[in-house]
């Protein structure tokens, strides 16, 4: 609850800043402040840098949160993403984008093993750095300012407990980047909520026809399977071909993280029980603003004594997906 607070607030305090604000798009592609609307330009340039194409139905939200916040705060921000879930290569853009020598860094840590050399150098060379996304449980052993996300294994264990209420028995967590610790943990979250032992199902987040195939052979292989959680829309949008496939869309009880068209869609005729929403525009938003807040004062805002802002999980239900179907056909859910 104390945590809620503490995000209304700091919410408040960011759109305050975006309206009176002294005053992206795709990969290494700047974003920000055109003279418009009275917003005078900082001068300060930020660098981000995520596991996620800015092409990714997901991570373009987050991008299109960082391309606003720029814009509002007058500043220019580069996203910057490997071609896929690559960590050498991410490592290497986390470099390079140090070397530019920008005056803050945005990141997400998917892999804190493989990519903390390359934070730490930042924050050496004197750049203050925020993590989104992934990292809640690293961030600060790396010297990051503050986190802005959700706790992946918290969030897990509540999709865990929401799918055993709803009369699941047995169910499967499908992964779609197994190596992507924030991922791993929503899987080990989900089956402490769940109670019983769930199996990990690893997919091919580039090959859609190969996860829907794996999870129809699954479900077909043992008709013991009453449930499914998939960790994102590029995993779940497959499943529930596999599920109309086999002719049990409806009757297997689904749920994903993220949202999409097809998610909500799912979820508003009833084919899917719910999806966790981690807010991932304000991820992209806030973060942009909170830095630029910090360069032109020198504070930080903390978001709870932990140092991690929560964004998340929000949950999307039948009872609200119609709602939300609009923010997501406007890029900002």
């Amino acid at each position: 609850m104390h945590r809620v607070k503490w995000f209304a607030a700091l919410v408040a305090v960011a759109l305050v800043s975006a309206a009176c604000g002294g005053g992206g798009g795709g990969n290494a592609t700047p974003t920000g402040g055109g003279g418009g609307g009275g917003v005078s330009q900082r001068g300060y340039r930020i660098a981000v840098v995520t596991h996620g194409q800015a092409s990714d139905p997901f991570w373009s939200v987050v991008a299109n949160g960082v391309k606003a916040a720029a814009k509002d705060e007058g500043v220019t921000a580069n996203y910057n993403a490997p071609q896929t879930f690559d960590m050498v290569a991410m490592s290497q853009l986390i470099d390079a984008a140090v070397a530019s020598k920008p005056d803050g860094l945005i990141v997400s840590i998917p892999d804190a093993d493989a990519l903390g050399p390359s934070i730490q150098k930042a924050v050496q060379a004197g750049i203050p750095v925020i993590s989104i996304n992934s990292g809640s449980d690293v961030f600060a052993s790396l010297g990051v300012l503050a986190h802005i996300g959700q706790t992946e294994e918290v969030a897990g264990q509540l999709a865990g407990q929401r799918m055993k209420e709803a009369g699941a028995t047995k169910a499967i967590c499908v992964n779609q980047e197994v190596g992507n610790v924030a991922l791993d943990l929503r899987c080990k979250g989900f089956q402490e909520g769940f109670g019983s032992p769930v199996e990990v199902v690893p997919v091919d987040l580039n090959d859609p026809s190969g996860i829907t195939q794996t999870v129809a052979g699954k479900i077909q292989s043992d008709s013991s399977i009453d449930g499914i959680l998939t960790l994102g829309p590029s995993a779940a949008t497959p499943v529930i071909q596999a599920l109309q496939q086999s002719n049990k869309l409806g009757t297997i009880k689904l749920a994903t993280f993220d949202l999409s068209t097809d998610v909500l869609n799912a979820i508003d005729q009833g084919n899917m029980l719910f999806a966790i929403d981690q807010a991932q525009y304000l991820q992209g938003y806030l973060a942009i603003v909170f830095m630029t807040q910090y360069l032109a004062t020198g504070a930080i805002a903390l978001g709870s004594p932990d140092r991690v802002v929560l964004t998340g999980p929000q949950f999307v239900t039948k009872d609200n997906a119609a709602d939300v179907i609009k923010f997501t056909d406007e890029g900002v859910r």
